[in-house]
């Protein structure tokens, strides 16, 4: 585990941004070929910020992270650490903690002296250390559960014991690269509450890696969504959700239908996309777009009403015939092929009703409002 100062940061920090990375770059060489796992990433990350690196294995996250933490070095770029340099500082050095998938707890040691054990080679006063220890200790819910051994507690209790043994040392940033990995569902998800809740009450810096959509929506206060090594977009989670910047963006954040057609007629800041006498889909726009022009939007699966009549003369409307329908309890969803060919989600919710809206083979509409159409690409609305 890395080492870290005791001395808190001076007031002028406050002002600083805790990690910024400037034209990062890595590349390896494997069996004679350059592979290149960072291409060139510019990232600020501010004070007491709850921050994710998001995406598909081998998109460059975990490396990313590494070079933060100085357990690799950049192959071109610069790193920096409360507005100081810190490329070619050792990780050791550097005033962060790294917290990984596999806990390494010391198995002979009890809770108290694994959190502990940091402290304890940093020469601090025995006084200190079972000061500090016992406030940390109750920050991740373990008071109490001193004694016991890591065999003798759950996974995620383990988990809370590697969180602590990092955040006893008060270092400026804490590096979690998918600790949350190795727990069931039910516990992980219960874990992310409790991260959140822990980032919170000490304040420092936490930057989180993971490949889980849903983890880093429901923690972090700005996500960067990652692929081949580049930052596809970065945004909080709504603006990610609501508003991808990419086809690849839309896709990989839950569930997206992506939809594409002809312009059949546009304004200053709508386009009209036409399939039938009554199906159509306007779609918020930059600019104006040629007739004819091919365009791609998306729309979310729990934005769309589906129903067995016509909802009207409504902006977005298509029809469908439904060709799944799978009941998830609070939710049921129904796989709809359009008259377009396009394959559909919807989510609707049981909240009203028992029985489904519609059974496979039934013919239906969909339709949903016009700002939940979002154009894909660089013309797309903001």
């Amino acid at each position: 585990m890395t080492e870290t100062a005791d001395a808190p940061a001076p007031a002028a920090a406050a002002t600083l941004s805790a990690i910024e990375l400037i034209g990062v770059v890595k590349t390896y060489q494997s069996r004679g070929e350059a592979v290149h796992a960072v291409k060139g990433i510019d990232l600020t990350i501010a004070q007491g910020e709850f921050f994710s690196l998001l995406g598909p294995s081998g998109c460059g996250k975990t490396t990313t992270m590494r070079v933060i933490a100085g357990f690799e070095e950049p192959t071109a770029g610069e790193v920096c650490l409360q507005g100081k340099n810190v490329t070619g500082v050792p990780a050791n050095k550097r005033d962060v903690n790294m917290v990984f998938q596999s806990y390494a707890l010391f198995p002979h040691m009890s809770v108290f002296e694994n959190v502990a054990f940091g402290l304890r080679r940093k020469g601090v006063e025995k006084a200190e250390v079972t000061r500090r220890t016992a406030e940390m200790l109750e920050i991740v819910d373990l008071a109490g559960r001193e004694k016991r051994r890591p065999k003798q507690l759950s996974g995620g209790q383990q988990q809370r014991v590697a969180l602590a043994r990092a955040l006893v040392n008060r270092p400026r940033a804490l590096l979690l690269d998918e600790p949350l990995g190795a727990l069931d569902l039910k516990l992980r998800q219960a874990m992310q509450v409790e991260l959140k809740r822990i980032q919170r009450e000490v304040g420092i810096t936490f930057v989180y890696v993971t490949h889980d959509q849903g983890e880093a929506l429901a923690m972090s206060d700005r996500i960067a969504v990652m692929n081949d090594g580049v930052i596809e977009q970065l945004g909080s989670p709504r603006e990610i959700y609501e508003h991808p910047a990419s086809k690849f963006v839309a896709g990989f954040i839950g569930t997206s239908n992506l939809l594409t057609g002809t312009v059949a007629e546009s304004g200053a800041d709508t386009a009209v996309i036409r399939y039938g006498a009554d199906e159509r889909i306007t779609v918020p726009v930059r600019g104006v777009f040629a007739e004819g022009a091919e365009l791609e939007l998306t729309v979310r699966p729990e934005k769309i009403d589906l129903r067995l009549e016509a909802p009207g003369n409504g902006a977005c409307q298509i029809t469908g015939t439904v060709t799944e329908v799978v009941y998830l309890g609070t939710s049921t969803n129904y796989n709809v092929r359009t008259s377009a060919g396009a394959d559909v989600v919807v989510f609707t919710q049981n909240a009203s009703s028992a029985d489904d809206i519609a059974v496979r083979g039934d013919s239906v509409w969909l339709s949903w409002e016009p700002e939940h159409s979002y154009a894909i690409g660089t013309e797309a609305a903001p």
